[in-house]
C-alpha cells in the first residue's frame, strides 16, 4: 500500500485484518491485534504479537531486545497504545548478532508476572569469555514461567555479547541443580496459561540446545525432569560425585508424558534403548549410574564442580568458534527443526493433555504427597 509519492501509508482500520508479515487473519477486536508498526528496512507493516518483535531487512538483520520488565512493558504497551511507532519502540532496543544472523526473540513474555528479585545471577568474565549462570530461585530452582523467561532473556543477552564465548550453568541452592518444571504452573490453571507456560519451556530449550556458545552444566545437586533436560541440552555435563544426587527424565512417575523433543534430546545423549527404558520407567539415575550410561560426562567432588567446569570450558574454547559452532549446528539442527516446525501443534497437545481431569487429579495427588512429606 503506497501513497502517490511512493511511501507506504498506514493501513485503514478496515484493512487491519491480516498481519503484514505472517499473513495471519485477525477477527475484529481480537486480543492478538496490536498497533501497526512499520519497519523501514523491509518496508512492511506488522501488527501481530508474534511478528511485531521481529525486524527483518534486505541488508541487515537486527533484534529488539531488553530486560524482562522492558519486554513485558513493551508487549503491554503495544496492546494498549495506538500511538506507538516503530522508532519509539526500537530506538532503545537495537542490538546486532555476533554472526550477522537474526537473533530476535521468537517468544516474548506478553503478560506481567511480578517477581521481587532475580532468579538467575549472571557473572561474565569478559577477559576469559566465560559466563556463569547461577540459579538462585529457592527452594529448588523450579522452572516457573518467571524463571524460564529470565533464563531465555539472559541467554539471548550473552549470545549477543561478543565477549562471551561460553556459559556454565550451576546452582546456588544446596543439594539441587533444578527440580524441574514448576507443577504449580500446570495445576489448576486454564488453557491460556498452560499454553503460555509451555511456549516458555520450548523457548528455554531452543535457546540452550541451539546456542552458538559452548554450554556446560555444572550439576552440583539433583536434577530430575526439566532439570535433566537443561543438563543434557548442554555440550558437556559435570556432576558432583554424590550417590544421593540423581538425574533423569522421570515425568511418567507423575502421569506426564515427556514430549518428543525431550525424548530426542535424551536419545542424542544416551542412545535409543537406554532412553526407551528410562522414559517408560521414569528412571532417576544416581551420579555413578548417570556416568555409566553417558548421561553425564564427568564426576568430581562437590567442591570442585564449578572449578572443573571452568577448566573444561577453556579446553572447549581453544577450538576456533566458527568450526566448533558449525559442527554443533550440523549435529543438532535436525532435532531443533523438528520442534520449530511443530511448535503450535506441540503447545496444543500439551494444553489438551495437561488440562485433562485425570492429569489434574494426578498432579493434585502428587502435590498432596509433597505437602504431607513436609508436615
Amino acid at each position: 500500500m503506497k501513497s502517490a509519492g511512493g511511501a507506504k501509508k498506514i493501513p485503514k482500520e478496515e484493512d487491519k485484518d491480516v498481519c503484514g508479515r505472517c499473513k495471519k487473519i485477525f477477527l475484529p477486536g481480537g486480543e492478538d491485534i496490536v498497533p501497526w508498526v512499520f519497519c523501514p528496512l523491509c518496508m512492511e507493516w506488522f501488527h501481530c504479537t508474534s511478528c511485531v518483535f521481529f525486524v527483518c531487512g534486505p541488508s541487515r538483520q537486527t533484534s529488539i531486545y531488553g530486560s524482562t520488565s522492558q519486554l513485558t512493558d513493551m508487549a503491554t504497551a503495544l496492546r494498549q497504545s495506538a500511538k506507538l511507532t516503530f522508532s519509539g519502540l526500537c530506538s532503545s532496543f537495537f542490538l546486532h548478532c555476533r554472526n550477522g544472523r537474526v537473533c530476535a526473540l521468537p517468544y516474548v513474555h506478553n503478560r506481567r508476572h511480578n517477581s521481587t528479585s532475580s532468579k538467575i545471577k549472571v557473572d561474565l568474565d569478559s577477559t576469559s569469555g566465560i559466563a556463569v549462570m547461577n540459579f538462585q530461585s529457592p527452594p529448588v530452582n523450579s522452572l516457573s514461567l518467571d524463571f524460564l523467561t529470565e533464563f531465555a532473556i539472559n541467554m539471548e543477552k550473552l549470545e549477543m555479547d561478543k565477549s562471551c564465548r561460553g556459559v556454565i550453568l550451576t546452582s546456588s541452592q544446596p543439594k539441587v541443580f533444578s527440580a524441574g518444571l514448576d507443577i504449580m504452573e500446570m495445576y489448576g490453571k486454564g488453557p491460556e496459561h498452560a499454553g503460555e507456560f509451555w511456549r516458555a519451556v520450548q523457548e528455554m530449550w531452543l535457546k540452550l540446545y541451539g546456542s552458538d556458545m559452548v554450554t556446560i552444566a555444572a550439576i552440583n545437586g539433583s536434577s530430575p525432569a526439566g532439570g535433566c533436560l537443561m543438563s543434557i541440552s548442554c555440550d558437556y555435563r559435570i556432576m558432583a560425585d554424590n550417590p544421593r544426587y540423581s538425574i533423569g527424565l522421570n515425568e511418567t512417575l507423575l502421569g506426564i508424558v515427556a514430549p518428543f523433543w525431550f525424548k530426542d534430546t535424551m536419545v542424542n545423549t544416551v542412545g535409543h534403548r537406554e532412553t526407551e527404558k528410562a522414559l517408560q520407567l521414569g528412571l532417576l539415575y544416581s551420579a555413578p549410574d548417570a556416568l555409566k550410561i553417558g548421561l553425564v560426562d564427568q564426576l568430581v567432588p562437590q567442591e570442585s564442580v564449578l572449578s572443573t567446569a571452568t577448566e573444561t570450558m577453556t579446553k572447549w574454547l581453544a577450538i576456533p568458534d566458527h568450526a566448533r559452532s558449525i559442527t554443533k549446528s550440523m549435529m543438532r539442527k535436525p532435532t531443533i527443526d523438528k520442534l520449530t516446525s511443530n511448535r503450535e501443534t506441540d503447545i496444543k497437545y500439551f494444553v489438551n493433555f495437561i488440562t485433562r481431569e485425570s492429569i489434574q487429579k494426578s498432579l493434585g495427588m502428587y502435590l498432596a504427597m509433597l505437602k504431607n512429606r513436609k508436615a
